[in-house]
């Protein structure tokens, strides 16, 4: 919400007597006293809305913080161990939480995982007016799960039939073909939503004639393969419960003795990548805090909001473990005089896998690592319920009340400034008619003294 305006319509006072530009600056001088309180108002009002600027972008930059840390510590939780296939026109890595490094064979991929669909086995004139059915009542399998379809007169054609199949919840969609050549154009496909094998029928008359109305050509397959040498079938390519904690993607078909392998190992880069993340969003929000401290400090200056988050940068910095890495020093992280965080990759890279193994442990979000710090920072930046949400509603509610408050001000001062208008206007027409009434009585005393001496009075 912005601030209401102070700023009145000009001020215009047109008198009639000699003395209006001494009225106009009585309304001039009355109307800016009354505007005091309400450019203090206004004042405050610019104050809150600049302390809610700057507590909005606090949240921002906490929130940042609070991403970074928690993805150091998922990278500690699964030690960097990433998911990579020898092959990835047969297997691609879609997701990898394994914590444990392995390896893994897949082997005589068969098949793939493919939608059932099928079309009917006659064509229809008339998509709208062709009967389909022959008593109205159709029963859709799939799978082993039967659907009743049935059919109204008005609705016994391809149109009502295709319909009624897309609303029966059978997992399928039905849809028309129309070919354009001969007599019977006009076909009714049905293709299954979900890979896997599932046979569709489609049948006329089912308790009766029984007439089957679909092809047989395409029954869907499932995904077949061997995974270290045991078969594994599934209906979907995508594969995510196999292999603990990788989630992976069927390709393609082998031949013969041909295998994908998928190597789950320890990866080294991933937890400089989330360190160096880490130390960007660091930074970010410490030059905002620092912004709020000192002798220029911003609008939050003295702030619990600020003295708060500058508490919990300072719990980051002083973190501490009893493993081989001991601090973030030993992980290649520096901080400065101006509170800066640095990362030195040489000296990260110059750890030894041992290192690296403890530097996973020290940043991991349990309880004890480093990565469970970022439940500091997310209970200030929770949208919903942390400390910058409760802060900035509060600026917002003051916003509103100055604004209120500033409009009822406005409102009086316009309402004085009107009233006092008139009372100086008739003053001024007053002042106006006794100047005239005095230029009157002057000249007739003047008349009547060259009348009676001769002279003007006091020539």
């Amino acid at each position: 919400m912005g601030t209401t305006s102070t700023n009145l319509a000009p001020l215009v006072f047109t008198g009639v007597s000699q003395y209006s530009s001494d009225l106009q600056s009585i309304l001039q001088r009355a109307v800016q006293i009354a505007q005091i309180p309400a450019t203090q108002l206004q004042n405050q009002d610019s104050d809150v809305l600049q302390k809610k600027t700057v507590a909005t972008s606090l949240g921002d930059a906490v929130s940042n913080l609070a991403g970074t840390l928690t993805a150091l510590g998922a990278v500690g939780d699964n030690a960097g161990v990433a998911a990579t296939s020898s092959d990835t026109t047969k297997i691609s890595i879609l997701n990898s939480n394994a914590t444990s490094p392995t390896t893994y064979a897949i082997s005589h991929i068969t098949s793939l995982a493919s939608a059932a669909s099928e079309t009917s086995l006659t064509g229809y004139a008339n998509s709208n007016t062709t009967g389909v059915s022959s008593t109205g009542s159709l029963q859709l399998s799939v799978g082993s799960t039967n659907y009743p379809i049935n059919l109204t007169s008005q609705t016994n054609n391809l149109v009502g039939l295709r319909d009624a199949i897309n609303k029966s919840g059978a997992g399928v969609t039905a849809t028309i073909l129309t070919t354009g050549t001969g007599a019977n154009p006009n076909y009714l496909s049905i293709t299954s939503t979900a890979d896997g094998a599932a046979a569709l029928k489609l049948t006329d008359d089912p308790t009766g004639a029984a007439t089957a109305l679909l092809t047989s050509s395409n029954p869907g397959s499932d995904a077949s393969f061997q995974l270290n040498g045991v078969p594994v079938t599934k209906s979907s390519n995508t594969i995510n419960d196999v292999v603990p904690g990788v989630s992976f993607s069927l390709q393609g078909t082998t031949t013969g003795s041909e295998q994908v392998t998928i190597s789950l190992a320890s990866d080294r880069s991933r937890l400089s990548s989330a360190l160096s993340d880490f130390v960007t969003s660091f930074n970010s929000l410490s030059s905002q805090v620092n912004a709020q401290i000192g002798p220029s400090a911003g609008a939050l200056s003295g702030d619990f909001l600020v003295r708060q988050i500058q508490g919990d940068l300072r719990q980051l910095t002083n973190f501490t473990d009893s493993g081989a890495i001991k601090s973030f020093a030993d992980l290649g992280l520096t901080l400065d005089q101006t509170g800066t965080l640095s990362f030195n990759q040489d000296t990260f890279n110059g750890l030894s896998d041992s290192q690296i193994a403890s530097g996973f442990t020290f940043v991991s979000s349990s309880t004890s690592g480093f990565g469970s710090l970022a439940a500091n920072f997310n209970q200030i930046s929770d949208p919903i319920s942390g400390l910058i949400k409760i802060q900035t509603d509060q600026y917002t509610a003051t916003d509103r009340r100055l604004n209120d408050e500033l409009a009822t001000t406005n409102a009086r001062i316009s309402a004085m400034r009107s009233n006092l208008t008139l009372k100086l206007e008739s003053a001024d027409a007053l002042l106006a008619q006794l100047t005239s009434q005095q230029t009157v009585l002057t000249a007739s005393i003047s008349s009547l003294n060259f009348t009676l001496y001769g002279k003007p009075a006091g020539s």
